[in-house]
């Protein structure tokens, strides 16, 4: 079967993906680099985002950020960023007959950022302020206190936005090194997808990116397993609800057993189907929401679990939970149970890439992160060969309740009583 992608690999080691659809109406290009939060020194955490945010506030040829959104919204498309622990991702949508000044400005934003400091200094509060609302939104928050209770005081522990604090010190020389170390060629990837030509495009970005000079890249602390943050984080507000995450450590995505545990998840967390929505909300109304997820490092993750309770069910909502994981470790999983997974687990995944913007997303990231473009047909084919020993060989590599961690921002809240609820 023929590739549903096509590479190119300019001299200086930038690649270009593209994805054809001839027959939507849009073109989507995300320019994805490898630097976030990671790779950060602790006395700039955060700075990957800020600089994320500097991106669009100008050019020399568009000068102010009004220019650079009209550009692509007065087209009737959309722009944004996003940054995580890993990487950065410039990205926009907009009609096909409009992807060449759209292209145009991406490469311009990425390349030619004025990073005027009078523009830093604006857009600082702007960060300040969006790291308080993150603070505010108790959900948000405790998933991001769990992570740096699992991962603990190294850089893969540290928060993606910094501090208000640490934004607060950030000057437009610490953004020039900070780009001069990172955003070098064979740390980019540009990835179109939609109704174009690859060869229209690799045309188009050859005489943007090709003056890139490489360089050696810092390197990246590995994930240390022995550093741990505090078992147990709160934050007691007086709030009506809990938000609780349960964390246990896993493996980073290139593991071969990356297959298995999404089914893990699937059968644990997924949807009104999976086990902890039958057991802690319809069988004991416990909780209105609650589920299961995973997220990926190069050479770590996280398992967690999370639900929203009211105080007086805490601990019996996180001894339930921990029970429902234990059990997918202990007992295999039904064969109708394990088919029920790949059906839905192949489903979610085929309907997640249904627009040009879904397939360029994960070309560019796979391709950025794996070094290869995994198909759609071998990712189904994998799943499917998973086995229900392997399941549970899977889930005992990665439930561990002695090595569970708990984060939960509500009120009045005991860490001994939590404590003693994950045993």
């Amino acid at each position: 079967m023929a590739k549903a992608w096509e590479l190119t690999t300019l001299a200086n080691g930038l690649r270009i993906v593209t994805t054809p659809l001839p027959h939507t109406q849009a073109v989507s290009t995300s320019i994805f680099v490898g630097v976030g939060s990671r790779s950060e020194p602790a006395s700039l955490n955060g700075i990957t985002h800020f600089l994320e945010h500097m991106v669009f506030k100008g050019t020399k040829r568009r000068p102010d950020a009004m220019m650079v959104a009209s550009a692509i919204e007065g087209a009737g498309g959309t722009l944004n960023a996003y940054t995580n622990k890993e990487f950065t991702c410039y990205w926009n949508i907009v009609p096909y007959t409009r992807f060449e000044e759209a292209f145009d400005v991406a490469g311009d934003m990425l390349l030619n950022s004025l990073l005027d400091q009078e523009e830093i200094d604006r857009e600082r509060t702007v960060v300040q302020q969006e790291l308080k609302r993150n603070h505010d939104n108790p959900g948000a928050w405790a998933g991001r206190l769990i992570g740096q209770s699992v991962y603990g005081d190294q850089p893969c522990g540290r928060d993606v936005g910094g501090s208000v604090e640490l934004v607060e010190r950030m000057q437009r020389p610490d953004f020039v090194a900070h780009i001069s170390e990172w955003y070098l060629p064979s740390n980019i990837v540009v990835s179109v997808a939609g109704n174009v030509a690859h060869e229209r495009v690799v045309e188009l970005a050859t005489p943007v990116f090709e003056g890139l000079a490489d360089g050696e890249l810092p390197v990246v602390d590995a994930y240390e397993p022995s550093i741990k943050g505090e078992r147990v984080v709160v934050d007691s507000r007086e709030i009506d609800q809990c938000s609780m995450f349960l964390g246990m450590p896993m493996f980073g995505r290139h593991d071969p057993d990356r297959y298995a545990i999404r089914l893990v998840n699937d059968v644990l967390g997924a949807g009104m189907s999976s086990r902890l929505f039958r057991e802690v909300r319809e069988r004991r109304g416990l909780a209105y929401s609650v589920g299961s997820g995973y997220g990926y490092l190069a050479d770590a993750g996280v398992f967690n679990i999370s639900a929203g309770v009211n105080r007086d069910r805490l601990a019996e909502t996180i001894t339930v939970c921990l029970d429902e994981a234990d059990r997918m470790a202990n007992e295999p999983v039904s064969e109708d149970e394990l088919r029920k997974a790949k059906d839905h687990t192949i489903g979610r995944f085929r309907l997640g890439l249904e627009t040009a913007h879904s397939l360029g997303q994960r070309h560019g990231e796979q391709l950025l992160t794996r070094g290869e473009i995994e198909s759609i047909d071998e990712y189904v084919e994998r799943i499917e060969a998973v086995t229900r020993d392997e399941m549970q060989r899977v889930a005992q590599r990665v439930i561990n309740r002695g090595a569970s961690h708990c984060s939960v921002v509500g009120p009045n809240l005991d860490r001994d009583e939590i404590a003693k609820a994950l045993g």
